[in-house]
């Protein structure tokens, strides 16, 4: 019997040591400025999508994409003529790539191997957030002007539908099983909608969230993480939309990201902070680090080879007065104008760059 105790006591000491030595190879208190690469170009910025596979970063850049090398910052190319970029979602099954251009009120289409535009698709007035949801084998726009989603075939490039959604849309998430989660910006709430019906299933308020803009979600527990302009992260039950926990976070929250390895949740403000929380289990979450990082760096995107965070921002100038809730109410005013942080100024020309955080070798 001591045998056994003893056995099972060093079984159990050795299975803690390995968490505890998992969550540190990497710990949140570590994350730091490691690279700065300096890209330049005038005007604001939005997404950040990381294409693993070819390492390859896209940078919504206002008249453009930036297409970056995610291990040393040079400059690929870039998606051209574009009025006001949004976001970029990518679909490896057909080799393409899709540019919400919220000025144009369209989606442009590139070759992901060439960056070539093979074509554009009318969408809703300002097409903002962009994703591919795998279940239905779409991609779906959420237009902030019209209030609405359009509905694209990625093969064909043809508009399959528009859906009402009842509110400003801000970002979304698919859940990988025909669910897409979107943040209604002016309700204060979530919806949760079908990706083959086309229906709206559900609308949970957020509360004591308001103006949620950014959304991530932890698919195996069925949790999402969902950022308020009111300083708050809403952590909410994805099947009855109960909250489970909420925490006080910065100003102008633009990015959540969940990382599933190391159980971590990232949110990214334009006050130029990243707040590290924990998932100790689905419904207890804690605050493990705040990372400062540059005034306007709101969005971000994070490379599951290198634990590396990806941020970008810019130098401003003063003069720009304009306030960030009337702003977001002007049909053809980028929300994220200015580089998202309408009260610090205009963003300086040729400062634009891409900040990498993570742990220094």
């Amino acid at each position: 019997m001591k045998i056994f105790l003893r056995a099972s006591l060093v079984t159990c000491v050795l299975f803690l040591s390995f968490r505890f030595s998992a969550l540190s190879a990497s710990t949140p208190n570590e994350y730091k400025l490691i690279k700065t690469y300096t890209l330049g170009g005038e005007g604001g910025w939005d997404s950040i999508t990381l294409d693993e596979p070819t390492r390859r970063l896209f940078l919504a850049h206002t008249a453009h994409v930036n297409v970056v090398n995610a291990d040393n910052g040079s400059l690929i190319g870039e998606i051209s003529d574009l009025r006001l970029a949004h976001g970029v979602a990518i679909v490896k099954e057909f080799g393409r790539g899709f540019v919400s251009d919220g000025g144009g009120d369209k989606v442009v289409i590139f070759d992901l191997a060439t960056l070539k535009v093979l074509g554009e698709v009318k969408t809703g007035g300002n097409p903002d957030c962009i994703i591919y949801d795998p279940a239905s084998k779409h991609i779906f726009t959420f237009n902030g002007r019209t209030h609405d989603a359009t509905v694209i075939d990625p093969a064909s490039g043809v508009v399959i539908a528009t859906v009402p959604i009842g509110g400003r849309p801000e970002y979304a998430v698919a859940d990988g099983h025909g669910i897409i989660y979107n943040n209604i910006g002016d309700t204060n709430e979530v919806v949760a909608l079908d990706s083959r019906s086309l229906k709206i299933k559900f609308r949970w308020p957020i509360a004591p969230g308001t103006m949620a803009t950014a959304i991530a979600m932890d698919q195996k527990h069925r949790r999402l993480f969902i950022g308020g302009r009111n300083k708050t992260l809403v952590i909410m039950n994805a099947d009855d939309g109960k909250i489970v926990q909420t925490f006080a976070i910065g100003a102008g929250v633009d990015t959540n990201i969940y990382e599933p390895r190391r159980h971590l949740v990232f949110t990214s403000t334009r006050e130029g902070m990243i707040h590290i929380f924990h998932e100790e289990s689905p419904d207890k979450f804690s605050a493990v680090a705040t990372v400062k990082t540059q005034p306007g760096a709101h969005t971000m995107a994070f490379d599951p080879k290198t634990e590396h965070l990806f941020l970008d921002t810019a130098d401003f100038d003063p003069g720009n007065t304009t306030n960030e809730s009337s702003s977001s109410q002007q049909p053809n005013v980028f929300d994220h104008a200015a580089g998202g942080f309408h009260s610090m100024g205009i963003a300086r020309s040729m400062t634009f760059r891409l900040l990498v955080y993570g742990k220094r070798r």
